[in-house]
């Protein structure tokens, strides 16, 4: 069994991220997808991101009706700052004998070997690049296995749907249409205090 990991704040998921975890299921020949909202990402030390719960509400709703997309719950139950070591162990122990591959941004494939545990991670898992619209791939140290994505790449972050939503511009054409109503309930992402 292929399993594909994909960690992430997913504050919120939107449709980028859903196309990822197509193509990778398609061009990897993943078995399944799961993804992994990340208690606190080592990369945003400084933000906090929407409420737990919210968060895995948005992705359960965005992937129902998909056995072979998933949530787990891991990280945040373990709580602190999410570590891809950590978390490559836990699938590892619960799955022996399936192939894991994480899901990476390309932004993040250069400072791989900076990661905790990094000659662990690297012979234990495969690395799956998420190439940024209009940027070429980038080369992954060494002895990093990183293949990269082609995909529908859909240049949009979750950082600027948050942006949008906080000053009243649409965002319909960037989530999937339950999560989109989800965060309007929720009331999420207020505006900026004048």
């Amino acid at each position: 069994m292929r399993i594909g990991l994909y960690g992430g704040s997913f504050d919120p998921v939107h449709l980028g991220h859903l196309l990822v975890a197509e193509a990778a299921c398609e061009e990897m020949n993943l078995d399944r997808i799961v993804f992994i909202p990340a208690a606190r990402s080592p990369f945003k030390p400084g933000t906090a991101p929407a409420h737990d719960a919210l968060r895995l509400r948005w992705l359960r709703i965005a992937l129902a009706g998909r056995p072979d997309f998933a949530v787990d719950e891991l990280e945040l139950r373990r709580g602190g700052t999410s570590y891809t070591i950590d978390t490559v162990r836990e699938f590892a122990a619960r799955h022996p004998g399936a192939e894991l591959c994480w899901l990476i941004g390309a932004d993040h494939v250069p400072t791989l070997n900076q990661w905790r545990e990094a000659d662990t991670l690297a012979r234990t898992v495969e690395f799956i690049m998420i190439p940024r619209p209009g940027n070429p791939p980038v080369p992954a140290p060494e002895p990093f296995r990183v293949r990269p994505l082609r995909g529908w790449p859909l240049a949009v972050s979750s950082s600027e749907i948050r942006e949008r939503i906080r000053t009243g511009r649409p965002v319909d054409h960037l989530l999937p249409p339950h999560v989109a109503a989800a965060i309007r309930e929720s009331a999420a992402y207020p505006p900026p205090t004048p």
